[in-house]
């Protein structure tokens, strides 16, 4: 791989609403407005060379691939490692509690109810992008969602994860060479092995 887009998923009837969803077995699609972000996105991307699309496993991330990415033969691949985070008894729940608890626990502290810790996810995210650059094709466009590339952004800024991040708009692209997403999936590999929330 030589270069890489990110974008998140357009808005879902769930993001909308301000509750979570980390089950990708649960059918959560774009809202009207999701799908217009999404082929604005693919707009976005028209003169850009494509040669391979990532989603995650959801269908908010997927259909944003298909609407984006409608009418040009980019062959895709989905990748569990890049799925959202786990949320465990906050599934289905207002993410402010989930961000409640969050906040007020450390990032190795494991969700309850099945759910992943923060540094957990981020290794995760690590493997995922890690996958990705070892891709053989030069040019991935990655549709997945607010958590892995925020702290992607994030570490390229020289920052590590921190217990409250800001949000990622929709379906905007977020252009990154291959060393950049290199360099920035080293810092988070480094701070999963030792996490302790940025201040």
């Amino acid at each position: 791989m030589d270069r890489v887009v990110l974008a998140r998923h357009g808005e879902s009837e769930r993001s909308v609403a301000g509750i979570t969803n980390g089950d990708p077995t649960a059918h959560v699609v774009l809202t009207p407005t999701g799908r217009e972000e999404a082929r604005h996105l693919g707009r976005e991307l028209a003169d850009e060379p494509l040669d391979l699309c990532v989603t995650s496993e959801f269908a908010r991330a997927q259909e944003t691939a298909e609407l984006a990415l409608e009418g040009r033969d980019v062959p895709r691949l989905v990748l569990a490692d890049l799925n959202d985070i786990r949320f465990g008894e906050f599934e289905g729940r207002p993410l402010t509690d989930y961000r409640a608890w969050a906040h007020a626990h450390g990032p190795e502290d494991l969700c309850p109810g099945g759910g992943e810790s923060r540094a957990q996810t981020v290794a995760r995210y690590a493997q995922g992008y890690r996958t990705i650059l070892a891709r053989p094709e030069a040019s991935v466009l990655v549709i997945a969602h607010g958590l892995p590339l925020r702290y992607v952004l994030e570490a390229i800024e020289g920052r590590n994860p921190a217990a409250a991040v800001a949000q990622v708009p929709y379906a905007e692209p977020f252009r990154l060479s291959a060393r950049e997403l290199a360099q920035a999936v080293d810092r988070l590999d480094a701070w999963a092995r030792s996490p302790a929330w940025a201040t």
